[in-house]
């Protein structure tokens, strides 16, 4: 299986194009969750995300999640993603926002996924 590195630990953000490698090189290294809600996620997801509202987060995120494992966090254009990550961090988890969330995988990684 291919190495991937984890972004610096320092910076909050994620590439679109380094998770995509992240999903075709390790799928199985990391955690892909979407904080959006419901009507989003049944609009639009990235393949292989797992769906924790951040309406819900702080009471899903801890017993669905592995510390073991990073986590990649998006929603519509990444400002939530943001706090989910932030909030991860501060209980311990590895965890970077996707930045310009599904919005920007869309223009640069999968036009399929429909924009809104």
């Amino acid at each position: 299986m291919p190495q991937f590195r984890l972004p610096d630990p320092a910076t909050a953000e994620i590439s679109p194009a380094d998770t995509a490698a992240w999903l075709t090189e390790a799928p199985e290294a990391f955690q892909l969750v979407d904080c959006r809600e419901q009507d989003e996620w049944n609009h639009c997801r990235i393949e292989g995300a797992r769906l924790i509202p951040l309406s819900q987060f702080a009471e899903l995120a801890p017993a669905q999640l592995s510390p073991e494992r990073p986590i990649v966090v998006y929603c519509h254009h990444g400002m939530r993603s943001l706090r989910a990550t932030e909030w991860l961090r501060h209980k311990g988890f590895q965890a970077w926002s996707l930045a310009g969330g599904i919005n920007a995988w869309s223009e640069e990684i999968d036009p399929g996924v429909p924009r809104y």
